[in-house]
């Protein structure tokens, strides 16, 4: 991670540094000094596809990007409320130079963020971060504007004919579903789209003040759509988070169906219709071991790449592979992205079942989970874990106490002040125990406290 970019692009509680006026203005400017210079030599067109969730802070942080791209020579076009995802589809249809989302994904309504994709609708590399971030610790003024701005409708209907037509309409039409859309960037193109493939919809968290994104609903928290998919007799549901590239589901039963579940799911089916490259899917070190000694008992290969879909979706570039993403429901399938997309992955999986001629609920006790423990403690600095007397060593002896049969994963989140410790095995009670004496380990190297 650099000074400014997490995981995920620069994040933060909006109106506070890095998001401040000065500052998202010569990140605009600065990014496309960097870009701008693949322009000519891509043949590119020298403008930028901007999209935002509902976040009240969005306008304002838009009017600054804006003025700072506009002052690099590029056009702006502004796709108004839309998801991460199609921009990074309109960026590739449109040959720009570059995308830009703003959003906070699934964090509360008082964070928002800034994210890059380059002309493939990729994530920035960290090298390029890293210049853009040398970059605006050497300017001092932003020029003014000379580019262009305007909004561009269009290329929101655009995405919204591409995942039509992703999907078999007959196969789904008639399919009763729930659509839980975060009260965020796909309040309104999830309904659209799934009413257009014919099917019954019910929508809750559709509304786009922005006071109320991810506030009990969306990805992380899934009750609300789970039980009115038992209410309303639905085939399934789907929770989105706020800027809908990432997705949950629920079988017919309310039972839960995170990111691994549909991987899996999705993996078999391409499997089983000759569609799964070298027999192999992506998925990152904080995978569930149940779901990967399923995969591989089913014949179907898994790597493992850091925490992050643009890992994930580096490693489905290099090895020309279809299908991989994240427990928190990042999910590429990469036929048709390569990136998370929510409303894609539901449809794709949705489809999938739907071939089966099976209630929803066939994929839920596919495989068992290992037991799981994830804490999250809240830091003030991130020192390096290998820096820390003993910490390495200390977590090496407390993975010895799974037996072989579990594992010990600690990390720094990219986007929050938090260290996140994980710990599964076949053992519940040592999982447990072992999850508490790791926390305690960090807190006697650090002056973390509680």
């Amino acid at each position: 991670m650099g000074k400014y970019f997490g995981t995920d692009g620069v994040r933060a509680v909006a109106g506070q540094f890095p998001l401040t006026d000065d500052f998202i203005c010569k990140l605009g400017y600065c990014a496309l000094k960097e870009l701008g210079q693949y322009a000519e030599k891509e043949n590119l067109k020298k403008q930028v596809i901007i999209a935002r969730d509902t976040r009240l802070s969005g306008p304002s942080i838009l009017k600054q990007l804006s003025a700072g791209i506009r002052a690099a020579g590029a056009d702006v076009l502004d796709m108004g409320i839309s998801t991460t995802p199609s921009v990074a589809l309109a960026v590739k249809q449109t040959s720009s130079v570059c995308g830009v989302v703003i959003s906070a994904s699934h964090n509360p309504a008082e964070f928002n963020g800034i994210k890059f994709f380059t002309a493939a609708g990729t994530k920035l590399p960290e090298d390029l971060e890293n210049k853009i971030e040398a970059a605006i610790e050497q300017t001092d003024k932003v020029p003014a504007a000379v580019g262009n701005y305007r909004v561009a409708p269009e290329l929101v209907a655009g995405y919204k004919n591409f995942l039509i037509s992703g999907v078999d309409k007959e196969l789904l039409r008639g399919t009763k579903v729930v659509l839980d859309c975060a009260n965020g960037a796909s309040h309104q193109i999830g309904p659209d789209v799934f009413r257009a493939l014919g099917m019954e919809v019910t929508v809750i968290a559709n509304e786009n003040d922005g006071a109320h994104i991810n506030d009990g609903v969306g990805a992380l928290h899934t009750q609300k759509m789970q039980e009115l998919v038992k209410q309303t007799g639905a085939y399934c549901g789907f929770s989105f988070d706020g800027d809908a590239d990432r997705v949950i589901a629920s079988d017919e039963n309310g039972v839960q169906l995170d990111g691994e579940n549909i991987i899996a799911a999705a993996a078999l089916a391409l499997k089983k219709e000759n569609r799964l490259p070298k027999n192999k899917a992506v998925m990152t070190v904080m995978a569930n071991l149940g779901c990967i000694n399923f995969l591989k008992e089913n014949g179907v290969e898994v790597e493992l790449t850091p925490v992050g879909d643009k890992y994930v979706a580096r490693a489905l570039a290099e090895q020309g592979l279809a299908i991989g993403g994240e427990t928190s429901g990042h999910i590429i399938f990469a036929n048709f992205a390569n990136t998370g997309d929510g409303i894609l992955s539901a449809l794709q999986f949705l489809q999938f079942a739907k071939k089966t001629g099976l209630p929803m609920s066939r994929f839920a006790g596919d495989w068992k989970k290992y037991p799981c423990e994830l804490r999250a403690l809240q830091v003030k600095e991130k020192p390096a874990l290998d820096s820390l007397p003993g910490f390495v060593d200390g977590i090496k002896k407390l993975e010895q106490q799974l037996q072989g049969k579990g594992r010990v994963f600690v990390r720094y989140s990219g986007t929050e002040p938090k260290l996140r410790i994980l710990v599964e095995g076949a053992d519940g009670e040592a999982v447990s125990r072992v999850a508490q004496e790791a926390e305690a380990l960090y807190r006697s190297k650090t002056e973390e406290t509680k």
